[in-house]
């Protein structure tokens, strides 16, 4: 156990409130980059950590733009961005660092792939993080969706403040009813990882059916009512623990069905700690997530420099009060209490061939490309929008319709 104070419910009620949503005014930009690492010589094998730890190494870490690299449970590299000043910022300096890192893999004959989820490769843990252990064996109690999500899955996190404490659109509260919103377009627009089932349904965004298809108390989304932080607070506290921390070499394993409430109230193999807290927050993943900022969970990753758009999208639909007016009313008709989570499913199923997703996703971008002209974006940024929503939005498509034709093109005729 931590050395540390024993938390009561009521004391890690208050701390889950506060953390999540911190007050300030909002105008920075991050975001953390996820990538499956491919060998062309050998498709199927998983680099290696100390490999892919070795080929970047000489970087730096910081690297020189501000981010920092990880890799992720199934060999996935992540490129967490430094925080911007503004998202013209974030997208200059993330750009020149992960064009370091590609040529960097490059120089080893390694490459990244920009797709939401790796199908060529069997889930397979690259790593003894106990935390790690621990949350795979959690997922493997109930199927092998959990484990595929963690080895297998890569996306654009997009990351903004929580807001401050006013009541209009720079304020944490309306940021985040926004926020949820706005989800299910974002991510019916951004699906890249198509996927069909034996029995014959067709996902555009699999990597999000997979996550829904896990522990639901972790993974689908808050109910949004008029008080966030107590919201997110009940969230947090129903959730079910996924990793008790232990000493070495014992393994971090949970009782199953415990939540955070049941083990603040006694019933864990002992106290809680705010370390243990924090563990447990960090395993909840809805699609938005607060975390003192705002964290956008549900865009896949997108081919080549793709990540772009949703960087500048959300930022421009987030902090530009117009652009925000323009995208409540553009949701409005999407938003209803008991639809919330059928919303979800068909935006990870259906993408922008659903009619409703489809308008609110037109106007939520044409917003978005006005704003950005205001925010003083990059023209090769705002080029990059502009292609995205003739290539894609006003189509009714996402890049997970591309993936799809390709597919369908190697098959025999």
């Amino acid at each position: 156990m931590d050395d540390v104070a024993a938390l009561t419910e009521t004391t890690a009620a208050a701390y889950v409130g506060a953390a999540a949503f911190r007050v300030g005014v909002p105008g920075h930009v991050g975001v953390e980059l996820e990538y499956p690492v491919r060998d062309p010589a050998y498709p199927l094998d998983r680099p290696s950590v100390a490999r892919l730890r070795a080929a970047v190494a000489h970087l730096g870490d910081p690297l020189p733009g501000g981010g920092r690299i990880t890799v992720e449970p199934g060999g996935q590299l992540e490129l967490a961005s430094a925080v911007g000043a503004t998202g013209q910022a974030c997208l200059a300096a993330t750009a020149a660092d992960l064009a370091l890192v590609r040529a960097a893999l490059a120089a080893d004959g390694l490459l990244l792939d920009g797709t939401g989820l790796d199908t060529a490769r069997r889930p397979r843990l690259v790593t003894e993080d106990p935390r790690y252990l621990a949350l795979a064996a959690y997922h493997d109690r109930v199927g092998p969706k959990g484990r595929e999500v963690m080895c297998n899955s890569a996306s654009v996190q997009v990351c903004l403040d929580a807001g401050d404490d006013s009541d209009g659109w720079t304020g944490y509260r309306r940021r985040w009813w926004l926020a949820d919103a706005l989800g299910p377009v974002l991510l019916a627009s951004f699906a890249n990882s198509p996927h069909r089932t034996r029995s014959g349904v067709r996902w555009v965004s699999r990597r999000q059916a997979l996550r829904f298809g896990t522990d639901a108390t972790r993974t689908r989304a808050p109910r949004h009512l008029a008080d966030p932080r107590g919201a997110w607070t009940r969230y947090a506290l129903a959730a079910r623990v996924a990793m008790i921390a232990q000493p070495d070499p014992l393994p971090w394993l949970v009782p199953t069905g415990l939540t955070m409430r049941d083990w603040l109230r006694g019933h864990g193999p002992r106290p809680v700690t705010l370390d243990d807290l924090e563990r447990h927050l960090g395993t909840l993943v809805p699609p938005v997530r607060p975390r003192g900022y705002l964290e956008f969970r549900m865009i896949d990753q997108q081919p080549g420099d793709g990540w772009v758009v949703p960087v500048a999208v959300v930022n421009a639909l987030l902090d530009d009060p117009i652009a925000a007016e323009a995208a409540a009313v553009a949701t409005e008709h999407l938003r209803s209490p008991l639809r919330r989570h059928r919303d979800w499913l068909t935006s990870a199923r259906d993408g922008l061939a659903d009619r409703a997703l489809a308008v609110a996703a037109l106007a939520c971008f044409t917003a978005a490309a006005d704003a950005l002209a205001r925010q003083g974006a990059s023209v090769e940024v705002r080029q990059a929008v502009a292609d995205f929503i003739d290539r894609y939005v006003a189509r009714g498509r996402c890049p997970a319709d591309d993936a799809r034709a390709g597919a369908c093109a190697l098959l025999p005729s």
